[in-house]
């Protein structure tokens, strides 16, 4: 969901989006607009270079990379164990009272990446939400991240500032630092979400402009010019870009060069994205239609009657779309457009389901998160995300065992990011004392080991062993007796040590063991250490429990 712009004609049903939207259209209708050129500017002596690898499994920008919002590699949750999840971080940003969030995150690398209307991009530790990272833009954002090799891509929205506007632009920041790399400068607001797709980020414009740009400099290298703002994400497949326009038409074009191949009128103007899937276009307007055109040639192929407004883009999953439409998630047979089942939730759903696993994930404008049988649709569990009837217009991401959302008052402001999972996520480090180590000295490694929740963590284990050029000399647990025990080699010999904790450890608890062991290697050997931590208890983030360190003798 991006946010609807007073050049829209459609009506929209819920008169709070237009008030919480309004005023900063009037601010902007009745100040001086300061125009920028339409030009890149890169940064001196920044690098677009990768530094991080996406998994398969991570939630790279708002359709995701298969351009169909959904995560065909999610195997954590399931029907079984969605009624379970439970909170497992709020990060609250202050934002401001009376504002709606409309930037949806994307998740890649353990990263949590997102835009917020304080004019800030967060990067947070997608484990604990912990703040790594934030960018003031300066400007507003309701455009959705999208991450591709080492590098975050948004659109910022025009600003008053003094009086002056400061029109909206490009970003391009590395995803590690926040550190800013380029930046395109158009004259109206990018309320649209990036997609990426060799090499190139396409976008469109408040402008009616849809934009391609290279992602290593930001240089354009072509546009096409509709009649309409374009405020929707476009999506990318088989080299052609797909994306719809407030003008009630959508196009497709040639992804190299710009031209256009065909176009298909609507009634109504666009704010969901287009889904591509099997040769099919899926997309809803305005005109209260999903449609499902031939990918190659435009040619409808079928047509579906919500009786309101689309706003939702849909997901595809497995020969169904799922969408949001007044009240209710429909969904609809990918071949016919049969209904095939409805759910109704208790006000209008603008936010674009996610489908993992079976699950369908969306929120509502009745302040409610929902996980829904992909099959049946029956609810399997409800989160309510405010206390104070604040709707939830954001879209959901689903990575690796954990539903990843913004938008809400959990801690305390409309600004909430979060996290919900079911299990125990257990985060293992692994701490040398001293770092410069002699032979005959001894070395003591601290294994905390921290249960990140929600759940509680049962029967949970350290495996590690006295690493080779060392021996034995004693361990202990926490300090204090009682926490655990652990089967050892004898005093001055090596082997394999395994710790059982004697007690279920609860979610946002630590449990340390301490193995001290004397270094019998000569100078210049190489010591490694490794160790692993379990529980019987689910954990759907498996990356954070193991690890490593080598320390050298001198």
């Amino acid at each position: 969901m991006k946010s609807i712009s007073g050049k829209q004609t459609a009506s929209f049903s819920i008169a709070i989006l237009t008030l919480a939207i309004t005023p900063l259209w009037l601010m902007l209708a009745a100040a001086t607009v300061s125009a920028h050129a339409q030009a890149s500017e890169v940064v001196p002596n920044s690098s677009t270079s990768a530094t991080t690898t996406s998994s398969a499994a991570d939630w790279t920008e708002f359709m995701r990379d298969n351009m169909q919002r959904w995560n065909p590699y999610e195997t954590v949750l399931n029907v079984n164990n969605a009624g379970g999840l439970q909170l497992k971080w709020i990060f609250d940003s202050k934002l401001p009272g009376g504002i709606i969030e409309n930037s949806s995150p994307a998740v890649v690398n353990g990263v949590f990446y997102v835009g917020s209307y304080d004019r800030n991009v967060y990067a947070l530790d997608a484990g604990t939400g912990e703040k790594l990272w934030s960018y003031d833009t300066g400007n507003f954002l309701s455009s959705s991240p999208a991450v591709a090799n080492g590098v975050l891509y948004i659109g910022t929205s025009n600003t008053l500032h003094g009086g002056t506007v400061r029109l909206g632009s490009v970003l391009a920041l590395n995803a590690a630092t926040g550190a800013r790399l380029w930046s395109f400068a158009t004259t109206d607001f990018v309320e649209s979400s990036p997609a990426v797709a060799n090499g190139v980020v396409y976008i469109g414009c408040d402008n009616g402009t849809l934009y391609a740009l290279s992602a290593s400099t930001g240089a354009v290298l072509w546009s096409f010019a509709t009649e309409g703002p374009v405020v929707s994400p476009p999506a990318v497949a088989n080299g052609v870009v797909y994306a719809a326009s407030d003008d009630y038409n959508v196009y497709a074009l040639n992804a190299g060069t710009g031209a256009k191949l065909w176009s298909f009128a609507t009634q109504g103007p666009f704010t969901a994205s287009p889904a591509v899937a099997n040769g099919v276009v899926y997309v809803g307007s305005w005109d209260n239609n999903v449609y499902a055109l031939n990918a190659t040639t435009g040619a409808k192929l079928w047509s579906y009657d919500t009786n309101d407004a689309v706003i939702s883009s849909t997901a595809v999953a497995n020969g169904v779309i799922y969408v949001g439409s007044a009240d209710n998630v429909y969904a609809l047979n990918a071949a016919t457009g049969a209904e095939l089942w409805n759910f109704a939730t208790n006000s209008t759903v603008t936010s674009s389901p996610a489908v993992a696993n079976g699950i369908v994930y969306v929120g509502s404008w009745d302040s409610n998160l929902y996980a829904l049988n992909a099959t049946t649709g029956a609810k399997l569990w409800r989160y309510t995300i405010t206390s104070i009837g604040w709707p939830v217009a954001t879209s959901l991401a689903v990575v690796d065992g954990v539903v990843y959302g913004s938008g809400g008052q959990l801690g305390g402001s409309q600004g909430d990011f979060y996290a919900f999972s079911v299990g125990a996520d257990l985060y293992l480090r692994m701490q040398p004392t001293p770092t410069t180590v002699h032979q005959g000295d001894l070395l003591t490694y601290a294994f905390p080991i921290w249960n990140l929740g929600p759940d509680n963590a049962i029967h949970e284990v350290l495996n590690t062993q006295v690493p080779a050029g060392t021996t034995f000399d004693y361990i202990r647990i926490s300090g204090t007796p009682g926490l655990g025990t652990c089967s050892t080699p004898p005093y001055q010999r090596t082997g394999q040590i395994v710790c059982h904790e004697n007690a279920s450890m609860a979610g946002n608890t630590t449990w340390t063991v301490r193995l001290t062991v004397k270094v019998t290697a000569p100078s210049g050997t190489v010591i490694t250490e490794n160790a692993a931590t379990m529980s019987d208890t689910l954990d759907p983030n498996l990356a954070n429990n193991t690890a490593t360190v080598s320390t050298t003798v001198q």
